[in-house]
Protein backbone atom coordinates (compact mmCIF):
# COMPACT_ATOMS: atom_id res chain seq x y z
CA UNK A 1 0.00 0.00 0.00
CA UNK A 2 2.97 2.36 0.48
CA UNK A 3 4.30 1.95 -3.08
CA UNK A 4 3.71 5.37 -4.58
CA UNK A 5 4.31 6.77 -8.05
CA UNK A 6 5.86 10.22 -8.10
CA UNK A 7 6.08 12.64 -11.02
CA UNK A 8 8.35 15.68 -11.12
CA UNK A 9 8.16 18.77 -13.31
CA UNK A 10 11.24 20.95 -13.62
CA UNK A 11 10.70 24.46 -14.96
CA UNK A 12 14.22 24.55 -16.38
CA UNK A 13 15.16 22.70 -19.55
CA UNK A 14 18.88 22.94 -18.75
CA UNK A 15 20.34 19.51 -17.98
CA UNK A 16 22.61 20.84 -15.22
CA UNK A 17 19.85 22.91 -13.61
CA UNK A 18 20.02 23.17 -9.83
CA UNK A 19 16.23 22.86 -9.87
CA UNK A 20 16.63 19.47 -11.55
CA UNK A 21 19.18 18.49 -8.89
CA UNK A 22 16.79 19.65 -6.17
CA UNK A 23 13.94 17.74 -7.82
CA UNK A 24 16.05 14.57 -7.91
CA UNK A 25 16.99 15.00 -4.25
CA UNK A 26 13.31 15.46 -3.39
CA UNK A 27 12.42 12.29 -5.30
CA UNK A 28 15.18 10.38 -3.51
CA UNK A 29 13.88 11.53 -0.12
CA UNK A 30 10.27 10.77 -1.08
CA UNK A 31 11.37 7.20 -1.84
CA UNK A 32 8.75 6.42 -4.46
CA UNK A 33 8.20 3.05 -6.08
CA UNK A 34 8.67 4.88 -9.37
CA UNK A 35 9.79 8.41 -10.19
CA UNK A 36 9.32 10.00 -13.59
CA UNK A 37 10.57 13.43 -14.53
CA UNK A 38 8.13 14.83 -17.07
CA UNK A 39 9.38 16.35 -20.32
CA UNK A 40 8.32 20.01 -20.46
CA UNK A 41 9.92 20.70 -23.83
CA UNK A 42 6.50 21.43 -25.34
CA UNK A 43 5.35 23.66 -28.19
CA UNK A 44 4.28 27.13 -27.09
CA UNK A 45 0.62 27.20 -26.18
CA UNK A 46 -1.53 28.44 -29.04
CA UNK A 47 -5.27 28.17 -29.27
CA UNK A 48 -4.78 27.91 -33.03
CA UNK A 49 -3.02 24.59 -32.43
CA UNK A 50 -5.74 23.48 -30.02
CA UNK A 51 -8.51 24.49 -32.45
CA UNK A 52 -6.67 23.04 -35.47
CA UNK A 53 -4.78 19.80 -35.03
CA UNK A 54 -5.79 19.63 -31.34
CA UNK A 55 -3.96 18.98 -28.12
CA UNK A 56 -0.42 17.86 -29.04
CA UNK A 57 0.22 14.20 -28.15
CA UNK A 58 3.11 15.16 -25.84
CA UNK A 59 0.80 17.48 -23.89
CA UNK A 60 -1.85 14.78 -23.50
CA UNK A 61 0.85 12.31 -22.43
CA UNK A 62 2.03 14.81 -19.78
CA UNK A 63 -1.53 15.31 -18.55
CA UNK A 64 -2.07 11.55 -18.38
CA UNK A 65 1.25 11.09 -16.53
CA UNK A 66 0.22 13.65 -13.91
CA UNK A 67 -3.21 12.08 -13.64
CA UNK A 68 -1.72 8.64 -12.94
CA UNK A 69 0.72 9.89 -10.29
CA UNK A 70 0.11 9.58 -6.57
CA UNK A 71 1.97 12.85 -5.99
CA UNK A 72 3.75 15.56 -7.98
CA UNK A 73 6.71 17.81 -7.25
CA UNK A 74 7.02 21.12 -9.09
CA UNK A 75 10.52 22.64 -9.18
CA UNK A 76 10.77 26.19 -10.46
CA UNK A 77 13.68 28.47 -11.16
CA UNK A 78 13.15 32.21 -10.83
CA UNK A 79 13.41 34.09 -14.10
CA UNK A 80 12.87 37.85 -13.94
CA UNK A 81 11.15 37.65 -10.54
CA UNK A 82 8.70 34.93 -11.59
CA UNK A 83 8.31 31.30 -12.53
CA UNK A 84 9.77 30.18 -15.83
CA UNK A 85 7.96 30.36 -19.14
CA UNK A 86 8.60 26.63 -19.49
CA UNK A 87 6.55 25.89 -16.36
CA UNK A 88 3.81 28.38 -17.22
CA UNK A 89 3.53 27.00 -20.76
CA UNK A 90 3.15 23.46 -19.40
CA UNK A 91 0.43 24.61 -16.99
CA UNK A 92 -1.39 26.47 -19.77
CA UNK A 93 -1.38 23.39 -22.00
CA UNK A 94 -2.38 20.99 -19.24
CA UNK A 95 -5.32 23.24 -18.36
CA UNK A 96 -6.72 22.57 -21.84
CA UNK A 97 -6.81 18.78 -21.48
CA UNK A 98 -10.06 17.09 -20.53
CA UNK A 99 -8.96 14.89 -17.66
CA UNK A 100 -8.28 17.61 -14.97
CA UNK A 101 -5.15 15.79 -13.71
CA UNK A 102 -4.37 18.26 -10.93
CA UNK A 103 -7.71 17.93 -9.10
CA UNK A 104 -7.06 16.67 -5.53
CA UNK A 105 -3.49 15.68 -6.51
CA UNK A 106 -0.95 16.06 -3.69
CA UNK A 107 1.58 18.66 -4.89
CA UNK A 108 4.80 20.04 -3.40
CA UNK A 109 6.43 23.18 -4.77
CA UNK A 110 10.19 23.71 -4.48
CA UNK A 111 12.56 26.27 -5.96
CA UNK A 112 16.25 26.90 -6.37
CA UNK A 113 17.94 30.08 -7.49
CA UNK A 114 21.36 31.64 -7.60
CA UNK A 115 19.94 34.56 -5.60
CA UNK A 116 19.83 34.72 -1.83
CA UNK A 117 16.06 34.25 -1.58
CA UNK A 118 16.02 30.93 -3.44
CA UNK A 119 13.37 31.88 -5.95
CA UNK A 120 10.84 33.06 -3.36
CA UNK A 121 8.82 35.08 -5.87
CA UNK A 122 8.72 32.24 -8.41
CA UNK A 123 7.78 29.82 -5.63
CA UNK A 124 4.91 32.02 -4.51
CA UNK A 125 3.79 32.66 -8.09
CA UNK A 126 3.73 28.94 -8.91
CA UNK A 127 1.64 28.18 -5.83
CA UNK A 128 -0.82 30.88 -6.92
CA UNK A 129 -0.91 29.55 -10.50
CA UNK A 130 -1.88 26.12 -9.18
CA UNK A 131 -4.90 27.29 -7.15
CA UNK A 132 -7.49 27.19 -9.99
CA UNK A 133 -6.64 23.51 -10.58
CA UNK A 134 -7.68 22.64 -7.00
CA UNK A 135 -4.80 20.34 -6.07
CA UNK A 136 -3.82 19.46 -2.54
CA UNK A 137 -0.88 21.84 -2.18
CA UNK A 138 1.32 20.79 0.71
CA UNK A 139 1.68 24.02 2.70
CA UNK A 140 5.21 23.48 3.89
CA UNK A 141 7.80 23.67 4.95
CA UNK A 142 8.69 25.92 2.05
CA UNK A 143 11.87 24.82 0.28
CA UNK A 144 13.53 27.74 -1.50
CA UNK A 145 17.20 27.01 -2.00
CA UNK A 146 19.29 30.18 -2.31
CA UNK A 147 22.76 30.36 -3.86
CA UNK A 148 21.88 27.01 -5.36
CA UNK A 149 25.08 26.64 -7.39
CA UNK A 150 26.97 26.20 -4.11
CA UNK A 151 24.51 23.78 -2.48
CA UNK A 152 25.29 20.52 -4.31
CA UNK A 153 28.30 18.22 -4.42
CA UNK A 154 29.82 16.70 -7.57
CA UNK A 155 27.22 13.90 -7.61
CA UNK A 156 24.33 16.36 -7.44
CA UNK A 157 23.54 15.67 -3.79
CA UNK A 158 22.29 18.51 -1.62
CA UNK A 159 24.93 19.47 0.95
CA UNK A 160 23.01 22.08 2.96
CA UNK A 161 22.01 20.63 6.32
CA UNK A 162 19.05 23.01 6.63
CA UNK A 163 18.05 22.40 3.00
CA UNK A 164 18.05 18.65 3.57
CA UNK A 165 16.06 19.00 6.79
CA UNK A 166 13.37 21.11 5.14
CA UNK A 167 13.25 19.00 1.98
CA UNK A 168 12.93 15.81 4.05
CA UNK A 169 10.06 17.31 6.06
CA UNK A 170 8.32 18.47 2.87
CA UNK A 171 8.66 15.05 1.23
CA UNK A 172 7.39 13.35 4.39
CA UNK A 173 4.32 15.62 4.27
CA UNK A 174 3.82 14.94 0.55
CA UNK A 175 4.06 11.19 1.14
CA UNK A 176 1.55 11.35 4.01
CA UNK A 177 -0.88 13.32 1.85
CA UNK A 178 -0.47 10.88 -1.06
CA UNK A 179 -1.14 7.91 1.23
CA UNK A 180 -4.15 9.69 2.74
CA UNK A 181 -5.57 10.31 -0.75
CA UNK A 182 -4.96 6.73 -1.84
CA UNK A 183 -6.78 5.38 1.21
CA UNK A 184 -9.75 7.57 0.36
Amino acid sequence: MSELNLVGLCGSLRKASTNRMLLNEAARLFDAAAFTEADLNLPLFSQDIENGPGIPPEVQALSDLIGSADAVILATPEYNKGTSGVMKNALDWISRTKNAPWRDKPIAVISASSGMQGGARAHSMLRTLMLPFRPRLVPGPEVMLGQSGQQFDGEGRLTSEMGLKLLTELMDELRREALRMRQG
